[in-house]
């Protein structure tokens, strides 16, 4: 097989995942058998006299997954070109095209490079065990990007993902990955094989496809709304991000959200939530209740005499000292001071209380690795952020009302970690609150994407979601995943619903991403077998020969 035959296939792959990919409906089984036509590729690589196989290996994997990323968070872009030019913009998506797809690469490489030493049911494990640990990789460290996660892909269709609920993502990230590797063996043996032996394989995968489908399907045509309901609404402001910091002033921002809130909650409303970021001005949290924009709340929400409102705020915190390793100092005034981008909650009360998102987007939001490269902080400012980058907080966090009702408030990036909202659950949480800001990336699949992988946290936690997003897509989902109302993009508009208030606690959220974990161990120890094994192979007398 030639260099074309194989970046064919390569290309085949990418394809075939793309289209498998959220937003695209219906197709999303089709990431079943994706990976097929590169694992063919791969192995005739593999099998044959080239005398650098492994980067041949490299170079058409690589092809694949950059061909998928590029393909399937192609707005990106969009962000980046809106505030600096295409200019600027083209080189630095590289960063979330490529990182994430270099990862992918680097995981069948070193299912390669094991696949020489060890049997193939062991390279097997070691693919499994390197693929999902550099997605979980690429959900801890400072330059986290988990969009592109295979168990995300599920989205697209939730019903066959129910099972989250004990496994979460990286459960369809396993199954997905089972699923190729059974679906190629049996493409083998179907070529190779004579009479009923050629369909034995063909049996197993299709035995590993059905069974989850069967599980998932039965929960969720079976699941029951658990919890108490309570009213609750969700505002759509619809303001241009690009312009809500110039051509309209704050005041006007919160009458508009005071009005679309109003329009809708009833004497009974107990929350009121808008976007992220509603409330644009930088707000000292220390003296908060002395702010105009504070009174005004309070003044909106004594109509609502069990009301709670829950709002995107940009915060700032003041030390005399630098107390954290986002702390900037104003020269002027003499004093260090954080800015987060905050949830702030307000009650009929004098209680307010403070999130502070802790998932912040690389680079725009956060100095990856903020020891090593602060010299950069001036290039980052650029992309959108701030110098030295925001501020967040370490620990999950649940907001409480009056009443007693726990809320675990998400704002917008953090809607892809389920271990985290899983332990905002274990911590008290009923329901989920997201607060996001889409409007950055246009009328793209972006939105779409962000607002489908939140039906995964539904199924993970079994908690309802009310998903406040300044541009589009508002939306209330259940807990088994259903959009039970939605907003269109770029409308002003609110929604109110009645939502199920959930204390049970899920096996997922106990566990958290316990078979992540697992395989990551799993990972280092099979990477190890590569540098032992060809140590051995060294020490041996007549090796070469």
């Amino acid at each position: 097989m030639n260099n074309k035959q194989t970046y064919l296939l390569a290309l085949a792959s990418a394809f075939l995942l793309w289209l498998a990919w959220p937003p695209i409906p219906f197709t999303t089984p089709l990431l079943l058998v994706a990976l097929v036509p590169l694992f063919i590729a791969l192995e005739k690589i593999s099998n044959s006299d080239l005398k650098k196989q492994g980067k041949r290996i490299f170079l058409t994997a690589g092809l694949t997954f950059l061909i998928w990323n590029s393909a399937s968070i192609y707005w990106v872009y969009n962000a980046i070109s809106a505030y600096n030019g295409p200019i600027v913009a083209i080189p630095v998506s590289l960063i979330p095209f490529g990182l994430g797809a270099l990862l992918m690469t680097f995981a069948f490489w070193l299912y390669y490079r094991l696949g020489k030493y060890v049997n193939k049911k062991m390279a097997y494990l070691g693919l499994l065990s390197f693929y999902i640990a550099l997605e979980y990789l690429q959900q801890t460290w400072d330059l986290a990007f988990p969009w592109m996660t295979l168990g995300n892909g599920l989205a697209g269709m939730h019903q066959l993902a129910q099972w989250y609920d004990y496994t979460g993502i990286y459960g369809g990230s396993l199954w997905i990955l089972v699923s190729n590797i059974l679906a190629f063996e049996a493409y083998k043996k179907y070529k190779s094989q004579t009479g009923y032996l050629k369909f034995r394989t063909a049996g197993t995968w299709a035995l590993v496809v059905i069974i989850p489908i069967i599980i998932s399907l039965t929960k969720y045509f079976t699941a029951t709304q658990k919890g108490t309901p309570s009213n609750v609404v969700v505002v759509q402001p619809n303001i241009n991000p690009y312009l809500k910091l110039t051509e309209i002033t704050p005041a006007q921002q919160i009458n508009i959200l005071t009005h679309l809130s109003d329009s809708i909650a009833q004497p009974n409303t107990e929350y009121i939530i808008w976007p992220e970021t509603a409330i644009p001005n930088y707000a000292d949290e220390a003296q908060i209740r002395n702010s105009p924009d504070f009174i005004t709340l309070q003044n909106f929400l004594s109509k609502y005499k069990n009301g709670t409102l829950i709002t995107g705020i940009e915060s700032v915190k003041m030390y005399a000292d630098k107390k954290t390793i986002t702390s900037k100092y104003n020269e002027q005034q003499g004093f260090y001071y954080d800015n987060f981008n905050s949830a702030m909650q307000v009650e009929n009360s004098p209680n307010v209380q403070f999130y502070h998102k802790s998932k912040l987007v690389p680079g725009v939001e956060k100095m990856p690795f903020p020891k090593v490269f602060s010299f950069l902080d001036g290039v980052f400012a650029q992309l959108g952020g701030t110098v030295g980058g925001w501020g967040w907080q370490d620990k999950p966090s649940v907001l409480y009302a009056q009443s007693g009702i726990g809320v675990a408030p998400v704002v917008c990036y953090e809607s892809l970690w389920g271990d985290w909202v899983g332990q905002q659950v274990k911590e008290g949480a009923q329901f989920i609150a997201i607060i996001t800001n889409d409007g950055w990336w246009g009328n793209t699949s972006g939105k779409d994407q962000h607002q489908m992988y939140a039906k995964l946290r539904a199924i993970e936690t079994r908690r309802d979601i009310a998903r406040s997003a300044n541009t589009g897509i508002s939306c209330f989902i259940n807990q088994r995943g259903d959009v039970t109302q939605s907003t269109k993009w770029w409308t002003r508009t609110a929604l109110k619903g009645d939502i199920n208030l959930n204390d049970e606690i899920t096996f997922y959220v106990k566990s958290g991403d316990i078979i992540a974990k697992l395989l990551s161990l799993s990972a280092i120890l099979m990477a190890l077998i590569i540098p032992y094994k060809k140590w051995i192979n060294k020490r041996k007398p007549n090796a070469t020969n």
